[in-house]
């Protein structure tokens, strides 16, 4: 399944920065408010050891890496849902994206403007919140007035009018916890809703990627900042990932020995990058399941719960309408035993109907005809 992450944030936190870095791609991060006016689009691949461990026991040709689809989005300023800055566009592109990623400054620097008074990440995240929330309420008025012609003309039709019904009310309680400026309770009672209905830019997941200068990252001295330990006590430790986009940038100019002698030298554990993808899976439920030989290792990104006959629909819709079976393994055993033979002279080579549920770290072969 395509993964796609959008980076957003006020003018000048820092986002631009982050996105070269990510994609080592190069766009504009002049100095000033709007550089980025089009939404910039790059593909990176996921740097995954279990895949190259994989590479190396089947003596695959070639590997085929999860991507993760980075979108660095145009700055806003208060007032962008009502076209303020480049508001509209900046809020017709966050609805494409499965994961919101709040780029919030979190660094001391006279030298680059800020389009507040001051430094306040949580300031910073209310204003973007407060513009999808009446873009949102915006979006909600007008579904509801378009649902009483609807119903009438799914009066011959009560499956379809109670659908339609039951979306009605859910929209109202949206209406009145957005209001409210709730969007927590709004993203639950969606969450907990399997009601079918338009899509609300302030509900979608979301992660706070803090950015902190340099020298914050040496040694975790990030957490004893105030603008870290304010995003914590807001949103939670989980949700909140403390980069630095100028080193992330210095990074991806290295060769990757180079860079890890640079962490090592700050002893930093991991680069940002790895932090914000394996959040970014965790956040949207997803796991990796594994197909191996001698041609290719390939990885494939499926929402936890799928079932094998679902998950093979993510490598060929063939596979998943002639579904007979599917030889299944995990890794953790197949290194535990150190080959796939040694994992069949175990017997812990499984054969699984269709209604397997996937697991992560699964290595699969489908059996099927069409």
């Amino acid at each position: 399944m395509a993964i796609k992450a959008g980076l957003v944030g006020l003018p000048n936190v820092g986002k631009s920065t982050l996105f070269n870095a990510l994609t080592k791609s190069s766009i504009p991060a002049e100095n000033y408010p709007f550089c980025t006016i089009d939404p910039h689009v790059a593909i990176t691949e996921v740097c995954d050891p279990v895949l190259d461990n994989l590479q190396k026991l089947y003596g695959s040709q070639k590997q085929i890496k999860t991507v993760v689809t980075f979108v660095d989005i145009a700055g806003l300023v208060k007032g962008a849902a009502s076209g303020e800055g480049l508001g509209n566009q900046f809020l017709s592109h966050i609805r494409e994206v499965d994961l919101v990623l709040h780029v919030l400054r979190c660094f001391e620097d006279p030298a680059i403007i800020h389009t507040q008074s001051e430094v306040d990440p949580i300031a910073d995240y209310e204003i973007i919140l407060t513009e999808l929330i009446l873009k949102d309420l915006e979006a909600i008025h007008n579904r509801l007035e378009k649902i009483p012609k609807q119903l009438r003309v799914l009066q011959s039709d009560p499956k379809a009018k109670a659908i339609v019904t039951a979306e009605e009310s859910l929209l109202k309680d949206l209406r009145n916890q957005l209001d409210a400026g709730d969007a927590n309770g709004a993203r639950a009672t969606l969450h907990a809703s399997n009601i079918p209905t338009i899509e609300l830019l302030a509900l979608k997941n979301f992660l706070v990627i803090a950015n902190f200068a340099e020298g914050d990252l040496e040694n975790d001295t990030y957490k004893q900042s105030k603008y870290y330990n304010a995003l914590v006590e807001r949103f939670g430790e989980t949700f909140v990932i403390p980069v630095s986009a100028r080193l992330e940038f210095e990074l991806s100019q290295l060769s990757n020995e180079e860079s890890q002698e640079m962490l090592n030298m700050l002893n930093i554990s991991e680069r940002g990058l790895d932090h914000i993808i394996r959040n970014t899976y965790k956040h949207l439920g997803l796991i990796t399941f594994f197909t191996c030989g001698p041609k290719e290792s390939h990885a494939w990104p499926i929402k936890q719960g799928l079932t094998i006959r679902q998950a093979a629909g993510e490598i060929h819709s063939d596979l998943q309408r002639g579904f007979i079976c599917a030889e299944i393994y995990n890794y953790t055993d197949l290194v535990a035993a150190g080959s796939e033979q040694k994992l069949k002279d175990l017997g812990k080579i499984r054969t699984e109907g269709q209604d397997y549920i996937v697991r992560d770290g699964d290595i699969v072969n489908i059996r099927f005809n069409v």
